[in-house]
């Protein structure tokens, strides 16, 4: 079975990554292998067809490929929160939180990706719109086998962006090299407090493999589970990932950008973030309707949930 991710060299789908490497399919009877897909269109294009099992990605993006959510269900989360993080350049010399600061200037963030951005910066009263700021795509970072905060953080040192809205693991280059500083963790209470739950890192299916194979779409939630309890038990094995399957500076990162996550790492979908990523998706316009819970959660996963 085939589970297909946007982004590899990060912290983003971690639990996905580990729970092959690290054997929790295999131990639920699943030959899973992990892929990365970009643009994350292809992935849920090859869902869709049935050349992709497994999605792991943003869930709001499901919509992408299946509108209204008709066809596909969410049946477990990689991590709580949104999880992308905001860096400018260290010259621009802004502080952490200082939003009024990115007037005039240019950020770099993936499509779907930049709508969360967007959206928060409307809920703190800065409508990039009308403050001269421009969020758009990296030339050339969107690419097949390329990595998207990797590439991110390249382009802030050689300053053809101002600063970029990306994973965890392109924030830390930057910032460890000095190049960039930090002005706001999504995920860490830095933004409005609904951008919390615009969207997550999320693991989906269709409705038909949902039907004709809802034992391995369980035993794939049970996998995660065990990976998430493994790596709060011991987060050294994040390493041991890395190391197998990383350039050597990220796998020397990834072990540190785990342990902050790990607060994060529980497969539960409240219901109250399916409300709160639908109306978001609306305020995008992304969604027209209003999904019920069950239109976008896939029934029977909640018992497996347990992390």
């Amino acid at each position: 079975m085939k589970l297909a991710i946007p982004d590899f060299i990060s912290n983003s789908y971690f639990p996905a990554i580990a729970a092959a490497e690290l054997g929790f399919f295999a131990r639920e009877g699943l030959d899973v292998t992990v892929e990365l897909m970009v643009p994350i269109e292809t992935a849920i294009a090859g869902m869709r067809n049935g050349t992709v099992h497994f999605v792991g990605g943003s869930a709001h993006l499901m919509v992408g490929g299946f509108p209204e959510w008709d066809g596909v269900k969410l049946i477990c989360a990689q991590s709580q929160g949104m999880y992308w993080f905001l860096v400018v350049h260290a010259d621009l010399g802004l502080r952490p939180g200082d939003l009024a600061g990115l007037r005039g200037l240019r950020i770099g963030a993936a499509p779907w990706v930049a709508m969360g951005l967007r959206r928060l910066l409307i809920e703190a009263g800065l409508d990039p719109s009308m403050n001269d700021i421009t969020i758009e795509p990296i030339p050339g970072a969107h690419g097949a086998g390329v990595n998207f905060g990797v590439t991110a953080a390249r382009a802030l040192e050689e300053k053809r962006v101002d600063g970029f809205w990306a994973n965890g693991m392109g924030a830390e280059i930057a910032i460890r090299n000095g190049i960039g500083t930090l002005l706001l963790d999504a995920r860490r209470g830095d933004g409005p407090k609904p951008c919390f739950d615009y969207t997550m890192a999320s693991l989906a299916i269709t409705d038909g493999f949902l039907q004709h194979h809802g034992d391995a779409a369980a035993a794939a939630v049970r996998a995660m589970a065990q990976t998430h309890r493994a790596l709060k038990a011991d987060v050294s094995l994040a390493g041991k990932v890395g190391r197998a399957l990383f350039p050597a500076m990220e796998a020397e990162l990834i072990v540190d950008l785990v342990r902050r996550d790990l607060p994060y790492y529980d497969t539960v979908i409240r219901p109250e973030f399916v409300s709160a990523m639908t109306q978001f998706s609306r305020d995008v316009g992304i969604l027209k309707g209003r999904p019920s819970y069950t239109d976008v959660v896939a029934d029977g996963m909640s018992k497996f949930w347990s992390s």
